[in-house]
């Protein structure tokens, strides 16, 4: 468990995930992408639903993180614990899984749904979290990282950018590895979550979605 977690550290995490309209969606496409990504250095791929998991663990020799999305409000990353099994047997490496302090699809509440996942998963827990006290929380429930997923997303942040001060906290309270994830766009932003303690960080659309970095260029355009 350890060591496919200290093969992250220090390291970028691409997101390789295309949405159902995207010309990319397909795991035949994300496998690509994958590849690409771990070729220009990725240590790591974050990969959604198991179908892509499967064809990017086919397709590179490097760590997998699964999720699963249902919906897009409320707790939808990997909301259930048979989401989380099948991605398991998919073959990912880890799991992420919203460990906000939003009480789970079936009523159960966060502590109650990571001790369940803890029973049924030999792959290690991460916690996509929004604030530092659900990522304490988290950690005393046993997970095995964290990560500042859904910072900003769950309650409106004032800032566009990352949330920095979330790793800073969690890093310096806490006892587990913190990825940091959400709005990172430049190797500033990388510099700067590792400088306060990030363990490793996640870009997903600055690299991965063309549709997204054509449109921030032909704004440019648009402004003249």
């Amino acid at each position: 468990m350890m060591r496919v977690i200290e093969q992250l550290q220090g390291g970028l995490i691409v997101s390789c995930q295309a949405a159902v309209d995207s010309p990319l969606f397909g795991p035949e496409m994300m496998a690509r992408m994958a590849q690409a990504a771990v070729a220009g250095g990725a240590v790591a791929i974050r990969a959604r639903g198991m179908d892509d998991v499967r064809a990017i663990k086919e397709a590179v020799d490097v760590p997998v993180i699964g999720l699963t999305k249902r919906g897009h409000t409320g707790v939808y990353i990997t909301p259930t614990v048979e989401d989380a099994v099948h991605l398991q047997e998919a073959g990912a490496d880890l799991i992420a899984v919203d460990a906000t302090l939003r009480p789970r699809p079936d009523g159960s509440s966060p502590a109650e749904h990571l001790a369940r996942l803890h029973e049924c998963l030999s792959v290690p827990v991460l916690a996509d979290v929004d604030t530092v006290e659900a990522g304490l929380q988290a950690e005393q429930c046993g997970v095995a990282i964290l990560a500042s997923t859904l910072s900003g997303y769950t309650v409106p942040e004032e800032s566009s950018g990352p949330d920095i001060r979330i790793i800073e906290e969690l890093s310096t309270y806490g006892n587990v590895p913190v990825i940091a994830e959400g709005r990172y766009q430049s190797v500033e932003d990388i510099r700067l979550a590792l400088s306060v303690g990030a363990w490793a960080v996640v870009i997903g659309g600055a690299i991965t979605d063309p549709v997204a970095i054509t449109r921030r260029f032909a704004e440019g355009f648009r402004r003249n």
